[in-house]
């Protein structure tokens, strides 16, 4: 990341305001100074709907600049682990939680965290493309216009930038102005991640964003998401074995209500400290 005048972030080409930029010099040398050694933690988090548990006190810190995997059976809390990350089960009927999750020391619930604010610094990416009704333009800088981070030619900008940055720019520059619909799925994925990326978040949430692409599609993703380290931090839900392996560097296990393995992607599938791990990481479970 680098500073600008006036406290002003310009990292990968996005103009935005740095949060408690106080010396632009000393934020060039160091941008992290101050801040804590991890982007995002959860501290005995505890999930619910209603009367059913999910997950119970999931304690994890989530490093700057680094890609942390969760992997698990299917039903085992991970998208919801997930969407909680940045607030997204709040309006689900019957949710509940226990505990904390910080964002940069700071209580994610706290009355002074604004929520439209969070979505931006805390972005999203779902499994299924979900391309806005409007021009594949206007798709990528929808989130741009709501945060005011830019205006006018500016958008244009921005829109040449993030496309080219996940290399859609040469399918669509000739028809940015057509529907995203027209789109491969392929096409529409990596124009939703064009679309998330414009806005700038410190940290990106993935759920199985590649489960409905090609492998050809797939292996491009992944390589992009590995390309965007350190400047972004990642967490990603999947159920692809060999894609946690690829391209995280922390993978979380998750089973039957629990966090019960933590730590560095190699440790995790080549010397995991507990049977369900070593079961799941081998293919004798699920």
């Amino acid at each position: 990341m680098s500073a600008g005048p006036e406290g002003v972030s310009t990292e990968r080409g996005i103009t935005t305001p740095v949060v408690g930029a106080v010396d632009p010099i000393l934020d060039a040398i160091d941008p992290d100074r101050g801040r804590p050694p991890h982007v995002m933690e959860t501290r005995d988090l505890t999930l619910g709907f209603g009367a059913k548990a999910i997950l119970s006190g999931v304690t994890a810190p989530f490093a700057r600049g680094t890609i942390t995997a969760l992997i698990g059976p299917t039903g085992s809390g991970k998208t919801t682990f997930l969407r909680t990350l940045n607030r997204m089960n709040d309006k689900v009927r019957g949710f509940r939680r226990e505990g904390s999750v910080l964002l940069d020391g700071e209580s994610i619930w706290s009355t002074e965290q604004d929520l439209f604010t969070l979505r931006r610094r805390v972005g999203m990416l779902f499994q299924r493309p979900n391309p806005f009704p409007m021009s594949i333009r206007d798709n990528v800088v929808a989130g741009v216009r709501a945060h005011r981070i830019a205006k006018g030619k500016q958008l244009d900008v921005v829109a040449e930038q993030r496309l080219l940055e996940v290399g859609l720019w040469d399918a669509v520059k000739d028809r940015l102005g057509d529907s995203p619909f027209q789109l491969s799925g392929g096409q529409q994925q990596l124009l939703c991640l064009a679309r998330a990326l414009a806005i700038g978040p410190e940290v990106l949430l993935l759920d199985e964003p590649t489960s409905a692409l090609d492998p050809v599609s797939t292996e491009f993703v992944e390589h992009l998401l590995l390309q965007m380290t350190p400047a972004l931090s990642m967490v990603v839900v999947t159920h692809n074995l060999g894609q946690a392996r690829r391209i995280s560097h922390q993978t979380m296990f998750l089973y039957d209500g629990n966090l019960v393995e933590h730590g560095p992607t190699a440790q995790v599938f080549e010397h995991p400290v507990h049977t369900h791990t070593e079961r799941y990481v081998t293919g004798r479970m699920g």
